[in-house]
């Protein structure tokens, strides 16, 4: 990118930062405006509508303020106090944030998220003693650390005078928070402490360098006494606010605390007035006083102590996974809000701008254009495998995912993006000597790539195809990037050299000495392949991230969204990223990502009823998913795990099934006694019920499916399903919300010869076709690799058009489609909501590959219910988890602990 270009850039950026919506006319009035200047003369035409399109794009994005809870007692008192805040700190923040960007719409509602936020804090002014505890839900890479940077800013006017941040559990990530601190807080390269060099500023630092925070950590050392003693000024003699980025790690904290209370401490006490704001990014790693997780405990309680060293303190916790321990204490709920990191006091849902590619986007919205399916790699690299596992070959998933990278890189190449930055990742094992050993198989595969394209990128097409990894790489372009892309192959071709050239791999681990340091090439961008596991895992950003190749076995709903290094912002090529995963994974992303959305609901609908942050946490305590995640926290204990679930409003299924003869006859058997039933009470199932659905009976009293659920032999492994606590569930209310139900048969369209057509029932039901997982054997059946036995859309069997529409519309307030081409995938949860009877939904599934001729099989009888929201106090059922289920589970985890004694 030419200097010229770069100066427009910046000029324009800084302009249309202060305009919150500019229309493509203004952009390019502004542009040519400026191109009347000396020295812009030298941009073409074409860089400057590519430079058109990209402010278009970025000051297209729009962004809304989440939801927020607080306690009853709350007093807001920011309003009041903003006519003595001089915003310093905010200001400087702000311009930098134009100069990145960032639009101005943008702009104006992360400066009311923040303000909202600090609101939720206490007035740092107020005399003490007090402290306040709350919590602030993101998305995983949606831009937390630009959240709570400008809330450092805001709170630094305010007057609080210190500022902790915990970073992450690894150096790499510790480095990486310092930096973004300096440059958007601090203004000063913190690498410059405790030596000779002159200062260095960045970032804010080049607006205005008039006050200076005090940072008594470094972009390359974490806290110790040595050098904050080397700062050499007390904090209560500071003039301006000081800040310590630290690592969330055991010693870091005993070191702060120590050093702290013998340095800073009121004379005669072990007690600070400074007031003091604490950061805890990431808080649901590491900080949850879990009592089977010694480490995690310990670091609980020094995270409680530093608190407890200042008279007035303020505890924020960022997380993007909303089932974090801290709401989910498996004891009782009274200890859930005994626990000190509680967010008692506020909680704050933050909504992603516009542009953020999120796990909706790539789960639920648009799965085919962005996930590839792993399902070549056990022979060669097995999703479990011991800490000595010898890497002897790649995957051919692998090799493709990388030459998709190589491509993208080249496509971006001819979109004039050659010093943007480029990433791959790759994460397939946690063990870093098994990373180490990827590491040098894929670098020797680059360099196979990097010389049939030195030697033969440039020969015409024919006889450049001849080379068989041009060839490949042709394959790949064919399949993944032809049809939606600008370019042909001869012009893609042409820039392979430049694109694959300037790659590296990269090994990622706390053993590596590998670096992703992206600032050290901001002018001409870094081009990297990562591998790594639990580093690349939690809050380190990987910028340009393109392409990600992912074979983890965890189900843990924290660990997989945290995984998920490929959400974020793709601006200007978003088309050209793949994310390549194991179909069972995808299963379990695309169900998290709705249980997540579910809870988000729920704030927002708890914000309105003017709920507090007590009432969202055990909301989220009895979801049904915190079986696993309950599940998890204790598993190995050895003691009975008991979890209270609310069934109002969730859909349960069958998704694993008994498999041995007698289990599937008797279950068979079951569904004929109840279509005998509905007979005798006239409802018999035949055409006339027929819908689009399946056949469809409605108004079955509760005792028909009772008797069915009693009758069907469930697998212990399918714990929801369970019979006893959802009988117990339909008993309280099978005199009022559930005495009636409506029974759905889905049955196929069409007329495919290899379908299961079965009429064992009195009428012919075309069975859907579902595949068996991988895990099957025989007495245990897995439905599909996802374990996902009904389709999307089901849950509208039995509602009206009025009700359907209802549903519709409410959901739309709140989740309007970008363009007007997008459309609206709604969830199954919002039909739910509406609906007035219970919804029962009986399978009969034909078991098989996709292409296999099935029309001669057995059906497998499957069911799943779909429970309306209550109106009624909702009495929650328990589930007591059992040892089938947990090893089930988590056999893999519990493998893995047994095994690794080598971790990163």
């Amino acid at each position: 990118m030419s200097d010229a270009i770069q100066m427009l850039e910046v000029m324009i950026g800084a302009q249309l930062a202060r305009e919150e919506l500019p229309s493509r006319e203004r952009i390019r009035d502004l542009i040519a405006a400026l191109r009347k200047s000396p020295i812009c003369a030298d941009v073409t035409d074409e860089q400057a509508e590519n430079l058109a399109l990209f402010f278009e794009a970025t000051h297209g994005v729009t962004m809304t303020v989440g939801s927020v809870l607080t306690e009853e007692s709350y007093h807001p008192w920011l309003d009041d106090a903003k006519a003595k805040i001089t915003p310093y700190y905010w200001d400087r923040y702000r311009k930098l944030l134009a100069e990145k960007g960032f639009s101005g719409q943008v702009l104006a509602t992360l400066d009311k998220v923040t303000d909202t936020i600090l609101n939720a804090l206490e007035n740092p002014q107020k005399p003490g003693p007090w402290d306040r505890r709350g919590m602030i839900v993101g998305h995983v890479q949606s831009g937390k650390t630009a959240n709570y940077t400008g809330l450092i800013c805001k709170a630094a006017d305010a007057g609080y005078r210190l500022v902790v941040v915990i970073a992450g559990i690894h150096n790499n990530l510790r480095n990486q928070t310092q930096r973004r601190i300096d440059e958007g807080f601090v203004g000063r390269d913190s690498a410059n402490i405790a030596s000779n060099r002159a200062d260095k500023f960045i970032g804010v630092g080049k607006f205005d360098k008039t006050r200076r925070p005090v940072t008594f950590t470094s972009s390359i050392k974490d806290f110790n006494s040595t050098l904050a003693n080397g700062v050499g000024v007390p904090l209560k003699n500071l003039t301006e606010p000081a800040v310590f980025v630290i690592k969330k790690n055991s010693k870091t904290l005993e070191n702060l605390i120590n050093w702290l209370q013998q340095h800073n401490a009121r004379i005669g006490t072990s007690k600070i007035d400074a007031p003091m704001l604490l950061v805890d990014d990431e808080a649901d790693n590491a900080s949850i006083n879990t009592k089977s997780r010694e480490e995690a405990s310990k670091i609980n309680g020094q995270i409680r102590t530093l608190l407890k060293i200042f008279d007035r303190s303020c505890y924020v916790g960022y997380t993007a996974t909303p089932f974090a321990n801290i709401f989910i204490d498996p004891s009782s709920s009274t200890e859930m809000l005994g626990q000190d990191l509680f967010p008692r006091h506020f909680i704050v849902s933050l909504d992603p701008p516009t542009n953020y590619f999120g796990a909706r986007k790539v789960f639920i919205d648009s799965p085919s254009q962005v996930l590839r399916s792993i399902s070549d790699n056990e022979g060669v690299f097995p999703l479990v495998h011991k800490k000595d596992f010898k890497v002897t070959a790649t995957p051919g998933s692998l090799k493709t995912a990388i030459r998709a990278f190589v491509l993208g890189r080249a496509i971006r190449l001819g979109r004039g993006e050659e010093h943007f930055h480029c990433s791959m990742l790759v994460n397939v094992s946690r063990f870093t000597d098994v990373q180490r050993q990827l590491r040098n198989e894929i670098h020797e595969f680059i360099g196979f790539l990097k010389s049939s394209i030195r030697v033969n990128g440039s020969l015409k097409e024919e006889k450049a195809l001849l080379d068989s990894e041009i060839a490949a790489l042709h394959k790949v372009w064919l399949e993944e990037f032809a049809s939606t892309t600008e370019f042909d192959w001869k012009r893609v071709q042409g820039l392979l050299n430049e694109a694959i050239q300037p790659i590296s791999v990269v090994e990622v681990n706390s053993r590596s000495a590998g670096s992703l340091n992206y600032n050290d090439h901001a002018k001409t961008g870094l081009n990297v392949i990562a591998v790594g596991g639990y580093a690349l895992s939690r809050g380190l950003t990987l910028e340009g991230l393109m392409v990600s190749y992912f074979l983890r076995n965890s189900v843990m709903y924290d660990t997989l969204m945290q995984m998920g290094r490929w959400f974020g912002y793709r601006s200007g090529y978003e088309d050209l990223c793949r994310v390549w995963m194991p179909e069972a994974a995808e299963g379990w992303y695309a169900h998290i990502t709705e249980s997540i959305d579910e809870l988000r609901e729920e704030l927002r609908q708890m914000e309105e009823a003017n709920a507090t942050p007590e009432q969202f946490g055990l909301k989220v305590r009895s979801h049904p998913d915190t079986l696993i995640v309950t599940a998890y926290n204790k598993m190995g204990s050895g003691e009975e795990i008991r979890v209270s679930v609310g069934l109002a409003n969730q859909f349960v299924e069958t998704s694993i099934l008994r498999s041995d003869k007698g289990s599937l006859a008797s279950n068979r058997e079951a569904v004929i006694n109840m279509v005998k039933a509905l007979r005798a009470i006239g409802k018999p199932l035949s055409e006339g019920n027929r819908t689009r659905e399946g056949f469809l009976i409605s108004d079955v009293p509760v005792e028909i499916v009772r008797q069915f659920l009693a009758a069907f032999r469930n697998h212990p492994v399918s714990m929801l399903t369970d019979p006893a606590p959802l009988l117990r569930y339909i008993s309280d209310r099978q005199d009022t919300e559930l005495a009636k139900w409506d029974i759905l048969f889905p049955s196929l369209g069409g007329k495919d010869p290899n379908t299961l057509a079965d009429s064992s029932l009195g009428v012919e039901i075309r069975c859907q076709r579902r595949s068996s997982g991988k895990k099957s054997t025989e007495s245990i059946l897995y439905v599909t690799e996802k374990q996902r036995v009904a389709s999307r859309g089901i849950e509208k069997a039995g509602l009206s058009k009025d009700e359907m529409e209802k549903a519709e519309s409410e959901y739309r307030k709140t989740h309007e489609p970008k363009n007007d081409k997008s459309i609206i995938n709604y969830p199954d949860r919002i039909y739910r909501a509406v609906r007035k009877r219970p919804l029962l939904i009986v399978h009969l599934l034909a078991i098989g590959d996709k292409d296999a001729d099935l029309s001669h099989t057995v059906p497998v009888v499957a069911w799943g219910i779909s429970f309306p929201s209550t109106q009624m106090e909702e009495k929650l059922v328990e589930y007591v988890v059992n040892d089938t289920w947990k090893k089930e589970n988590f056999r893999d985890e519990f493998d893995e602990e047994e095994e690794d004694g080598d971790q990163e």
